[in-house]
Protein backbone atom coordinates (compact mmCIF):
# COMPACT_ATOMS: atom_id res chain seq x y z
CA UNK A 1 0.00 0.00 0.00
CA UNK A 2 1.42 3.12 -1.38
CA UNK A 3 1.00 6.08 1.40
CA UNK A 4 1.61 10.06 1.75
CA UNK A 5 2.52 10.89 5.56
CA UNK A 6 2.93 14.74 6.53
CA UNK A 7 4.08 16.66 9.98
CA UNK A 8 3.71 20.06 10.51
CA UNK A 9 5.67 22.46 12.20
CA UNK A 10 5.85 26.76 12.78
CA UNK A 11 8.37 28.63 13.39
CA UNK A 12 8.49 32.50 13.89
CA UNK A 13 11.15 34.65 11.94
CA UNK A 14 11.85 37.94 10.53
CA UNK A 15 13.25 38.69 7.13
CA UNK A 16 13.88 41.30 3.71
CA UNK A 17 14.06 39.98 0.80
CA UNK A 18 17.14 42.06 -1.07
CA UNK A 19 16.09 40.25 -4.59
CA UNK A 20 12.99 42.53 -5.29
CA UNK A 21 13.00 45.59 -6.53
CA UNK A 22 13.63 48.75 -4.33
CA UNK A 23 10.57 50.12 -2.93
CA UNK A 24 9.16 46.54 -2.39
CA UNK A 25 7.76 46.09 0.88
CA UNK A 26 9.32 42.50 0.80
CA UNK A 27 12.99 44.51 0.57
CA UNK A 28 11.80 46.03 4.14
CA UNK A 29 12.59 43.65 7.76
CA UNK A 30 9.21 41.84 8.23
CA UNK A 31 7.95 38.64 9.95
CA UNK A 32 5.93 35.81 10.00
CA UNK A 33 4.48 32.52 11.53
CA UNK A 34 5.88 30.53 8.95
CA UNK A 35 3.76 26.98 9.27
CA UNK A 36 5.61 24.07 6.55
CA UNK A 37 4.51 20.93 5.95
CA UNK A 38 6.65 18.09 5.81
CA UNK A 39 5.69 15.22 3.66
CA UNK A 40 6.92 11.16 3.06
CA UNK A 41 5.84 8.97 0.60
CA UNK A 42 6.18 5.47 0.07
CA UNK A 43 5.17 1.66 -0.26
CA UNK A 44 4.84 0.40 3.76
CA UNK A 45 7.17 -2.50 4.00
CA UNK A 46 5.39 -6.10 3.61
CA UNK A 47 4.99 -7.47 7.73
CA UNK A 48 4.57 -3.70 8.88
CA UNK A 49 1.58 -1.58 9.37
CA UNK A 50 2.98 2.04 8.90
CA UNK A 51 5.50 3.90 6.45
CA UNK A 52 7.74 5.71 9.16
CA UNK A 53 6.89 6.49 12.86
CA UNK A 54 5.83 10.02 13.11
CA UNK A 55 8.53 10.49 16.11
CA UNK A 56 11.07 10.27 13.43
CA UNK A 57 9.70 13.02 11.46
CA UNK A 58 9.36 15.38 14.08
CA UNK A 59 13.17 14.49 15.61
CA UNK A 60 14.35 15.09 11.90
CA UNK A 61 12.22 18.40 11.59
CA UNK A 62 13.43 19.32 15.02
CA UNK A 63 16.99 20.72 14.87
CA UNK A 64 15.76 22.87 11.81
CA UNK A 65 13.28 24.34 13.23
CA UNK A 66 14.87 25.38 16.13
CA UNK A 67 17.36 27.49 13.87
CA UNK A 68 14.95 29.39 12.05
CA UNK A 69 12.79 30.26 14.88
CA UNK A 70 12.36 33.79 16.34
CA UNK A 71 15.62 34.25 13.96
CA UNK A 72 16.30 36.67 11.13
CA UNK A 73 16.37 34.31 7.87
CA UNK A 74 19.24 36.42 6.75
CA UNK A 75 21.40 35.27 9.10
CA UNK A 76 20.97 32.03 8.56
CA UNK A 77 23.43 29.85 6.57
CA UNK A 78 22.68 29.72 3.23
CA UNK A 79 19.18 31.89 3.29
CA UNK A 80 20.70 35.31 2.49
CA UNK A 81 17.73 35.64 0.14
CA UNK A 82 15.24 33.77 2.35
CA UNK A 83 12.27 33.88 -0.22
CA UNK A 84 9.66 30.85 0.51
CA UNK A 85 11.16 28.66 -2.15
CA UNK A 86 14.63 29.35 -0.57
CA UNK A 87 13.50 28.02 2.75
CA UNK A 88 12.01 24.89 0.99
CA UNK A 89 14.63 24.12 -0.76
CA UNK A 90 17.07 24.69 2.40
CA UNK A 91 14.87 22.33 4.78
CA UNK A 92 15.06 19.43 1.53
CA UNK A 93 18.47 19.80 1.78
CA UNK A 94 18.81 19.25 5.03
CA UNK A 95 16.26 16.86 5.62
CA UNK A 96 16.95 14.31 2.70
CA UNK A 97 19.45 12.52 4.26
CA UNK A 98 17.72 11.60 7.43
CA UNK A 99 14.27 10.70 5.21
CA UNK A 100 15.28 9.74 2.02
CA UNK A 101 10.84 9.26 1.63
CA UNK A 102 10.83 13.04 1.44
CA UNK A 103 8.46 13.84 -0.94
CA UNK A 104 7.34 17.38 -0.57
CA UNK A 105 7.45 20.18 1.09
CA UNK A 106 5.15 22.75 1.67
CA UNK A 107 6.17 26.35 3.15
CA UNK A 108 3.01 28.91 3.91
CA UNK A 109 4.45 32.05 5.27
CA UNK A 110 1.19 33.55 5.36
CA UNK A 111 -2.44 32.05 5.10
CA UNK A 112 -3.05 32.46 1.80
CA UNK A 113 0.69 32.47 0.00
CA UNK A 114 2.82 28.72 0.17
CA UNK A 115 5.51 27.12 -1.79
CA UNK A 116 4.95 23.84 -2.64
CA UNK A 117 8.69 22.20 -3.27
CA UNK A 118 9.50 18.36 -4.25
CA UNK A 119 12.92 18.49 -4.66
CA UNK A 120 15.97 19.07 -7.20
Amino acid sequence: MRVRLAKSFTFEAAHFLPSFPEGHKCRRMHGHSFSVDVIVEGEIPPGRHHLIDYADLAAAIEPLRRQLDHSCLNEVEGLDNPTSERIAAWLWERLMPALPLLAEIIVRETCTSRCEYRGA
